[in-house]
């Protein structure tokens, strides 16, 4: 009993020493797996959401930086390391692909976006990322929340008023942009709290995996 207690007390001193445990148990992050448009696309997205700020007293429009958010879940901290090896693994045997902005759209009644032309190669990232959910599942209340349209915030959460003056606007308002998509974001933040970190950058290595077994186990 005595070295059986020694163990529980030496792996607690261990996760609390790691930052994985608290007196109150086990630390919880948020987490979300994004593509992430090049610097000037995003500055030039962050100016639309600026301007729509002022002009709709939206100053929560400015709080998301510009991104297509392919995944967001809550996780224990100490399944990090499973997570990140999930995704090196899926991302190893993607290609870098164009993704192309155009104009706007919205999700009745609270959402003002940029609409995404090119959703295919994203749908096929989220579908692999979807293999993986069990890694991604907190609990039964706390389970991934996966892409179905894919987009780019310009205000979420808005009041009725805000949504319906403003959707009359960018209903026949022009965007244009395209940026390369080649790597993934893994971001997180502690639960109850608003800033973002970047806990990993996953790039596309376009391995092809079929080949890479054959030379594993067909050469001799």
């Amino acid at each position: 009993m005595a070295t059986l207690y020694t163990k529980k007390y030496q792996q607690k001193k261990f996760f609390v020493e790691q930052g994985l445990l608290t007196s109150a148990g086990y630390l919880v992050n948020e987490y979300s797996i994004v593509l992430q448009p090049h610097e000037e696309l995003s500055n030039t997205i962050m100016q639309e959401k600026k301007i729509y700020a002022e002009t709709y007293q939206c100053p929560e429009a400015l709080y998301v930086k510009p991104r297509i958010t392919l995944v967001h879940f809550k996780q224990h901290q100490l399944m990090e390391m499973h997570i990140v090896r999930q995704i090196k693994n899926i991302t190893a045997t993607l290609s870098s692909f164009k993704v192309e902005l155009k104009d706007f759209g919205s999700f009745p009644s609270h959402t003002i976006y940029i609409n995404v032309v090119s959703k295919v190669q994203i749908m096929d990232i989220v579908k692999e990322l979807r293999a993986s959910q069990k890694l991604m599942k907190l609990d039964d209340d706390n389970k991934p929340h996966f892409l179905t349209e894919p987009n780019i915030g310009i205000a979420r959460k808005l009041l009725p008023w805000q949504y319906e003056k403003s959707w009359l606007e960018y209903e026949h308002k022009h965007f244009h942009g395209r940026f390369i998509a080649d790597y993934v974001l893994l971001l997180k933040r502690r639960e109850g709290t608003k800033a973002w970190q970047t806990a990993g950058k996953f790039m596309f290595e376009n391995i092809n995996t079929a080949t890479t077994q054959g030379n594993l186990f067909g050469a001799a």
